[in-house]
């Protein structure tokens, strides 16, 4: 087997005690995982198995696509479909023990008579997907399959957002409206959970939050950090004075140094902002990115340890003390495009 260039290792447990924390909140709630987005760039099929061999029942995804290849992998667990039946047969759903999640009254009006679960998404102020309430009739509102009331709140990370309350004070409107007892209401993701208790209802949704991401905000605290992303060192070379590296000229050296050439670039998902900006970190030292990230390599300068280093070892782009938030704000971008953007030439490793 040929090794790969690049990894992503993943702790499962310190991905379990994320959940563990959710779940903790609430015993007596839901904690439903989403894993859209193949588990937010971690895989999907592992993520599943990890989490619901430690208690988790309930996972959100995208799209169809996403819950039919979990299904064929795995027949357990209940699996909600974010984009609504995307206009596919009502068969597709029943044969792979789908739940989508309804966004638009007229969907509404096309599977309430066609004996399937499904959830309703009411738009409490996103403004994304979700459907308007006052288009929401009483045969909706009475069908016997409607299994789950969500919404989703627009700033679950601006804790003293007053929006968040605006939207929660619609939610329970909603609950008022749909006051049945077998019906799960949800409103809160990884940053909703937290804000207070009145934000729990019988069902939460973190994602982010379980991978590890946070935003510099509250939950910051509570979870734990989950990847290393790490890439193999494949040469090391001398630069003399007032050489350029990389495309375009825009590092030029002022003396003799060191460099280590890196298996790992933009097409990986290690965002080219970083050029001349980012690091990478080795034997708890830190090393400068210098010159263009290019799309398969990125270059350091090694200058001041340059005999510590060796071809073939591993130099990490995120650890656990320089996160995914860290390099999101190197990146002015947040943790879910960080992790989301690391692509399937990386081998994910889970440890």
């Amino acid at each position: 087997m040929i090794p790969n260039t690049a990894i992503l290792e993943i702790s499962v447990k310190r991905l379990i005690d994320n959940y563990k924390f959710f779940h903790n909140l609430n015993q007596n709630i839901a904690t439903a995982v989403t894993i859209k987005a193949d588990a937010y760039g971690l895989g999907d099929i592992e993520i599943f198995k990890i989490l619901y061999n430690n208690g988790c029942r309930n996972f959100f995804v995208a799209t169809v696509r996403e819950g039919v290849k979990l299904r064929n992998k795995y027949k357990k667990g209940h699996i909600y479909i974010l984009n609504g039946t995307e206009n596919n047969k009502i068969n597709v759903f029943k044969n792979h023990n789908l739940i989508p999640i309804i966004n638009d009254s007229k969907e509404a009006e096309l599977i309430i008579n066609k004996n399937i679960y499904f959830g309703l998404h009411i738009d409490t102020g996103i403004n994304r997907l979700g459907c308007n309430i006052k288009d929401i009739n009483n045969k909706i509102i009475k069908n016997d399959y409607l299994k789950l009331i969500m919404s989703h709140l627009a700033s679950a990370d601006q804790y003293k957002n007053t929006y968040n309350y605006i939207q929660k004070e619609k939610f329970n409107e909603l609950i008022k409206k749909f006051n049945r007892k077998k019906i799960i209401f949800t409103l809160s993701n990884s940053h909703g959970a937290v804000i207070s208790k009145d934000f729990l209802y019988n069902m939460i949704r973190p994602g982010i939050g379980i991978y590890g991401g946070h935003n510099n905000s509250k939950i910051k605290k509570y979870i734990k950090p989950v990847i290393k992303l790490k890439a193999k060192i494949l040469q090391i070379k001398k630069i003399y004075k007032d050489e350029f590296i990389g495309y375009n000229q825009t590092h030029r050296t002022k003396k003799n140094i060191y460099v280590a050439i890196i298996g790992i670039g933009y097409a990986d998902g290690v965002k080219r902002i970083l050029s001349n900006n980012g690091n990478i970190y080795f034997k708890k030292k830190k090393f400068k990115i210098i010159g263009r990230i290019s799309m398969d390599s990125i270059t350091i300068d090694i200058t001041n340890n340059f005999k510590k280093f060796k071809i073939g070892e591993f130099v990490e782009i995120i650890n656990y003390d320089h996160g995914i938030d860290e390099l999101a704000d190197k990146c002015n971008t947040i943790s879910n495009e960080i992790i989301t953007s690391i692509s399937q030439r990386v081998k994910r490793l889970y440890v």
